[in-house]
């Protein structure tokens, strides 16, 4: 073999191991500001669910607030499956997501609302003027929600208040969101466990990537 042949394989040698090299040190590894980022992303994203995961596995059997002229104050507690019933009041609000037509309506002489979809005879469009909700007396299960633990249904508490037919109790209102069940949400329940899964993945690559730094400045 010429000395030209040897050198370009010991050159070729060479290169290759430094490749090798470089990649044992870089190994499956994350940026640390990247990873840090992302995994301050994913956590802020489960504490926005937090209340929601709660709920989830609250317990199945609904507490009972009672009827009209005997309701259970004492039992009120946000983020629970309630159920109770009621006369609603004269006026609702009336919103539609999708297809569907949605109805707040309070219950009279007290400090609950109560979200339902519409019934029949409370049709409703956009730019038409809303009907009186239905005036028969009604039992509901639901979410119970203090009015600080309900951001989403803010339009429906600020109308109720202003139309002055519900009793705010120590200054809050309560709305019951019907048909939201503990363990309904198989959805919420999945994307909770993948951000979990994603932080943990993220948290052990970047302990990874620390360890293997020594090594490599060796």
């Amino acid at each position: 073999m010429s000395d030209e042949s040897r050198e370009l394989r010991e050159e070729r040698d060479r290169r290759i191991a430094e490749l090798e090299a470089r990649i044992q040190r870089r190994g499956v590894g994350v940026k640390a500001p990247v990873a840090l980022l992302a995994m301050a992303v994913a956590g802020v994203l489960l504490g926005m669910m937090w209340k929601d995961l709660v709920y989830f596995f609250s317990p199945g059997t609904p507490l009972t607030l009672g009827a009209e002229g005997a309701y259970r104050y004492d039992l009120l507690e946000s983020n629970r499956y309630v159920q109770l019933h009621g006369i609603p009041t004269l006026r609702g609000a009336y919103g539609r997501e999708g297809e569907d037509v949605y109805v707040v309506v309070g219950l009279r002489e007290s400090p609950f609302l109560v979200r339902r979809r519409a019934l029949p005879g409370e049709e409703w469009a956009s730019g038409r003027a809303p009907r009186q909700p239905d005036q028969r007396p009604f039992a509901i299960r639901g979410r119970l929600l203090a009015e600080e633990d309900a951001e989403r249904y803010r339009e429906g508490f600020k109308l109720l208040r202003e139309m002055g037919e519900v009793q705010p109790r120590d200054g809050r209102l309560w709305m019951v969101v019907e048909g939201a069940r503990p363990g309904g949400d198989k959805g919420l329940l999945l994307v909770a466990l993948l951000l979990t899964a994603f932080i943990l993945t993220n948290a052990a690559l970047l302990l990874r990537s620390f360890k293997r730094k020594p090594a490599s400045l060796r």
